[in-house]
């Protein structure tokens, strides 16, 4: 029964161009440079160092396009993912962010550290873990990421090393702000999945029976018969986005921002990497001999699945309270609450003043009364007073 359901699987052929625009190298590096010199120039002027950073960093973008790439800048799908990563992961951020109490301005700070992150811990993970021998044999190679090669264990690091100066720097618990990540990370780890398949890269194993799966004649251009591989892509695609959907259950589930800090991300790092324990079988295996019992893959995801789950544990045992809260927010507070007393000081003074005023006018409105009174001759008054004076009581 088995055997019969798998053969009416369908199988298909991928053969998609992962360039879908080729536009000349002297363009996109002008282009990238002019970005890069109006952003410095406004990080200067506004006296915004992460602004400054980020034109400093296109414009080496800039200079090692002209240096290194041929004459056509090739414009991948991959690349135009990692755009939608970036700005997708900014919204996620700064919802997390704002309703933490934070900033708007908090998510924009942070592109520079998650850009640098991504990419540096991508490329370097990639190089340690899979291709090492190739960096040794051409060095210069390791800064060609254009032409492939991002481990995304690497990237998990790079982001945990990003996250972490970024909250240093802010006087943000490191904890808290991974917990505002844990969106934009899933995110991320889903979209590059569909860049993988794009790219026709990071492929399944052989099927044994060849009855069903994918061809990728890009990838196997070597081969007589192009073999009918497991989508590898779509199940982690697949599995990305229930590892977003576990995320929202589990925030709703632990009251919002009622959770205890770092449990967010301890959830993301024990759904998402238990998860890769199982979609890295099967996948082609990269960096180990090809009769390995696991993946190398499989090996880097135990820790970060033991990571989550002592996480978990660690969180409802000190159960900190979430909160987005900065050093400058204590004094804009503290600020907001003397403002507060002294508006408060300022009416209670008034209504005692004008409390004095009206008995004042009470006073003299009944001096006024008694003065009428006498001038009226009212007997009552005149019987109280002898020649204009107040008479002598004698006690009986």
């Amino acid at each position: 029964m088995l055997l019969a359901s798998l053969a009416a699987l369908p199988s298909w052929t991928w053969d998609v161009d992962p360039v879908f625009l080729r536009l000349p190298k002297g363009a996109v590096a002008a282009v990238v440079a002019a970005f890069g010199v109006i952003s410095l120039l406004l990080g200067l002027k506004r006296k915004i160092s992460d602004q400054t950073t980020t034109g400093v960093i296109f414009l080496l973008m800039a200079g090692v396009m002209a240096q290194f790439l041929s004459d056509k800048v090739e414009l991948r799908y991959y690349s135009l993912l990692f755009v939608v990563v970036f700005l997708g992961g900014h919204a996620l951020l700064n919802w997390q962010v704002k309703r933490g109490g934070g900033s708007p301005e908090v998510a924009s700070d942070f592109i520079v550290y998650g850009v640098l992150g991504v990419l540096v811990g991508a490329r370097l993970g990639h190089v340690l873990f899979y291709d090492l021998d190739k960096a040794l044999e051409d060095p210069w190679w390791v800064f060609k990421i254009w032409t492939g090669g991002l481990a995304s264990h690497g990237a998990v690091v790079g982001l945990i090393l990003a996250m972490y100066l970024f909250t240093k720097k802010r006087g943000v618990p490191f904890l808290e702000g991974s917990d505002r990540f844990a969106f934009a990370a899933t995110l991320g780890a889903t979209v590059v999945r569909i860049g993988n398949l794009m790219n026709s890269e990071i492929v399944g194993r052989e099927v044994p029976d060849q009855t069903w799966g994918m061809r990728f004649p890009r990838f196997d251009q070597t081969a007589a018969t192009v073999p009918l591989r497991y989508p590898s892509q779509i199940y982690e695609i697949l599995l990305g986005t229930l590892v977003f959907i576990g995320l929202i259950i589990a925030d709703r589930a632990m009251g919002k921002e009622k959770r205890p800090r770092g449990a967010l991300i301890s959830w993301f790092f024990v759904l998402y990497f238990t998860g890769r324990l199982f979609t890295e079988r099967y996948k082609e295996i990269e960096g180990l001999a090809k009769d390995a019992p696991i993946t190398m893959g499989q090996y880097l995801s135990v820790p970060g699945t033991l990571l989550g789950l002592f996480g978990l544990w660690w969180a409802y045992k000190h159960r900190l309270p979430a909160g987005w809260r900065e050093p400058g927010d204590h004094d804009r507070d503290d600020d907001l609450d003397e403002l507060d007393e002294d508006e408060s000081d300022e009416e209670e003074s008034a209504r005692s003043d004008a409390s004095t005023e009206s008995e004042r006018d009470e006073d003299e409105t009944d001096d006024e009364a008694d003065d009428e009174a006498r001038k009226a001759g009212d007997p009552d008054v005149e019987d109280e007073f002898e020649g204009g004076k107040l008479k002598k009581r004698r006690d009986p």
